[in-house]
């Protein structure tokens, strides 16, 4: 496995970033878009607002988990030992090369079933372009990128649906199979708890930098390799017991999933924030303001829930808020198993993996939910 890693790896890195216009390419992919990747979700308190009058549960008895806690994916009991998982997940362009478009918005979408402890197991496509100003050529290098990250995930790319729209879109409807009693969701959290999260934060950051033309070739390679790197240890996490809750960091940024695994499971979270890692470029590119618009309207959405220090900038706040695409996997475990989970997930290939924080009892006398100290 690891050698088939290493050869995507450099079949990646001999993609150069395509941000001039070309014959066969007449407009970047991201000229077409508002927002990339997982940056162009429904505003957080809009989304709650759409989803109100929405019930929380249907009424048949083998849905285990729906809409409740805005978990990763659906999942639905099929007997005493298996259920299924179910999940659909699409973006617009992040980047301009369309196989990396395609590998990476794939990556993303499998990631809700790894984020519920599950193995993905089939998938088919969801697709939208502006047929007659994206060339044929790269609507299947689209595809072709996501046909080569589910072959590695080990998941048949089944077929699709494709519709003519004016912005790009892409993405996965994902099935993946999960016991019954191994569910990770974003609720199980208990006080105690240590936070561990497996890829640093910066993704948006990153990529607001590309459309400005402002990032160095090296750094569009770690940025690629972030976008792709497929979440994997979600499913040996979901067959650990210490293992209490678990999701992904994706549009709504750090602080924003936080906050929904605090509220789920009726807790608070406290961050030590020097302990987050942080790509470097997205660190010096923070200090310069290259945010994405995403991560202002997180922090609005989400700003009455939070603490900062008082001496932090908006800025260095803005970086918890930073919406990530296709970002790492947000786990809450057992303090006496911290430190061992810590070691199998770097073993794993996850090796900036963090313990990053703890999380503590419902406290009446302290409003906010997720404090970055």
């Amino acid at each position: 496995m690891n050698s088939q890693v290493e050869a995507f790896k450099s079949a990646l890195q001999s993609n150069p970033p395509t941000t001039t216009t070309t014959p066969q390419q007449a407009k970047r992919l991201t000229s077409f878009a508002h927002g990339g990747g997982c940056g162009c979700k429904v505003e957080p308190t809009e989304l709650k607002r759409i989803l109100m009058n929405v019930p929380k549960l249907g009424p048949h008895p083998n849905l285990l988990v729906g809409l409740e806690n805005g978990d990763d994916a659906a999942v639905f009991q099929i007997n005493g030992d298996q259920a299924l998982v179910f999940t659909n997940d699409f973006q617009t362009p992040l980047v301009d090369d369309p196989y990396i478009y395609g590998c990476a918005a794939a990556s993303n979408a499998l990631s809700d079933v790894y984020a519920m402890g599950g193995t993905p197991i089939m998938a088919t496509a969801i697709a939208g372009f502006p047929i007659h100003d994206v060339k044929t050529e790269a609507l299947q290098e689209i595809m072709r990128g996501a046909i080569d990250i589910c072959a590695r995930a080990g998941v048949p790319l089944a077929g699709g649906h494709t519709i003519e729209n004016p912005q790009p879109i892409f993405g996965l409807a994902v099935a993946g199979t999960i016991h019954p009693k191994r569910i990770k969701t974003n609720s199980g959290s208990r006080p105690g708890d240590k936070v561990i999260i497996t890829k640093p934060l910066g993704i948006g950051i990153l990529a607001s930098a590309f459309r400005i033309d402002q990032l160095h070739h090296d750094d569009y390679q770690t940025f690629v390799e972030a976008i792709t790197e497929i979440n994997t240890a979600g499913t040996w996490l979901g067959d650990i017991p210490e293992v209490h809750g678990l999701t992904d960091v994706t549009g709504f940024g750090l602080a924003g999933h936080l906050m929904e695994m605090a509220e789920g499971a009726r807790t608070r979270i406290v961050i030590d924030s020097d302990r987050v890692p942080l790509y470097p470029a997205a660190e010096a590119l923070a200090r310069e303001g290259v945010f994405p618009g995403g991560a202002y309207r997180n922090m609005a959405a989400y700003n009455t829930s939070l603490s900062f220090a008082e001496d932090w900038d908006i800025d260095r706040q803005l970086i918890f808020t930073d919406p990530q695409t296709n970002g790492g996997l947000l786990l809450t475990v057992a303090p006496h198993a911290a430190d061992d989970i810590l070691q199998q997930l770097h073993e794993h290939g996850c090796v900036e993996s963090a313990i990053i924080g703890e999380v503590i009892a419902d406290e009446n006398d302290w409003q906010s939910r997720v404090l970055f100290r």
